[in-house]
């Protein structure tokens, strides 16, 4: 492992909630207001270097630099569509992992899609993010540096912003909750909860966890298969939860936040898009308070999977709208810049 966080010793000041620095300038012996001010500079200003704070003395710039980090989310690569204003970032972290996100600008504002993990240990099929496994989770800090680091370079105020990058969240529980709620508060960038989604494969107690936490936050499940065999075939966390049990920790979350779910389904040419996974993608989810994005499959080198051609999809489409499914097909952004979550980091590994 890579020791230039390591050997420091120094504190992730950023991954610090407002509470927690103000406590800890107390803590130093420095008055409480310091804290108010350098989480300002951190989370409002996006500072990156403590020598940036103009109305903090010299000498406590230097103590902070002495005992704090603020880790660093450095641009590798970034990619612009040519097809449509979509950007992707290849971040390199302090220790040298690489990460992905995305920008996606829209009328109703700016979208970025950021990760949550290093790797994915998840082993979904058609993902190019799990290929290598996981290399470990990141601090609240990194995930709110990729969004720090795109409003940096572009300019541009983010709105909305979807954890469905790299990473499963609910398999890094605790650090994606305290981001959430860093992202969210009225000291930094002040986000809506209700414009911040987050997307799960499925890990069963952490969804209804998540139910428990107050949060406002929308829940997308990665479901990509009608019943229990295919799922399996596809995710291999179908082998520890039944999808009878997902679905009933989606229906949970619904209850306990009023928050209508969003399912993910991948389209799989001769996998999952057929006559009789449509009907029973329909008896599924009939009845639930919910919404379907079918995704036509980013095609991955290192798999097989092909995506059906438009016809085939919008056919599928029409089945399920027929039922009373709330169904849309996911309009592609940035199909020519490594579409695929994960794409942009191996091609970056293979060279």
């Amino acid at each position: 492992m890579d020791n230039r966080t390591e050997d420091k010793g120094k504190k992730d000041i950023v991954s610090l909630s407002y509470e927690e620095l103000i406590f800890e300038m107390k803590e130093i012996g420095e008055k409480p207001f310091r804290g108010k001010q350098i989480y300002g500079w951190l989370h409002e200003k996006l500072a990156d270097d403590f020598s940036k704070m103009t109305n903090i003395s010299k000498t406590l710039q230097e103590r902070l630099d002495a005992s704090y980090e603020i880790r660093k989310v450095s641009v590798a690569a970034r990619q612009i569509s040519k097809k449509d204003t979509t950007e992707k970032f290849l971040f390199e972290l302090c220790d040298g992992c690489m990460i992905e996100s995305v920008l996606m600008r829209y009328d109703y504002g700016n979208s970025v899609c950021i990760s949550s993990q290093a790797g994915c240990r998840m082993g979904c099929r058609f993902c190019a993010s799990t290929i290598g496994g996981l290399k470990r989770n990141l601090a609240p800090s990194e995930m709110l540096g990729q969004i720090y680091r795109i409003q940096k370079l572009t300019g541009e105020r983010v709105s909305n912003v979807v954890v469905m990058g790299m990473g499963e969240p609910l398999d890094n529980y605790d650090n994606f909750l305290k981001f959430v709620t860093m992202l969210s508060d009225e000291h930094g960038l002040h986000i809506s909860q209700r414009n911040i989604t987050a997307s799960t494969c499925g890990i069963v107690p952490n969804i209804r966890r998540l139910a428990q936490e107050g949060l406002q936050i929308t829940l997308a499940l990665s479901l990509h298969a009608p019943n229990q065999e295919k799922r399996k075939e596809l995710m291999p966390v179908a082998d520890k939860y039944e999808l009878s049990e997902v679905m009933a920790a989606c229906d949970y979350y619904f209850e306990k936040t009023g928050r209508r779910p969003t399912f993910e389904y991948s389209l799989v040419k001769g996998v999952n898009d057929g006559a009789e996974d449509a009907k029973e993608l329909t008896s599924l989810l009939l009845g639930r308070n919910c919404h379907l994005n079918l995704i036509p499959v980013n095609p991955v080198k290192e798999r097989n999977f092909e995506r059906p051609d438009r016809k085939n999809a919008l056919a599928f489409k029409n089945k399920l709208e027929k039922n009373g499914i709330n169904v849309t097909i996911r309009r592609e952004r940035g199909s020519d810049i490594d579409g695929a979550c994960g794409q942009l980091r191996r091609r970056y590994a293979d060279i």
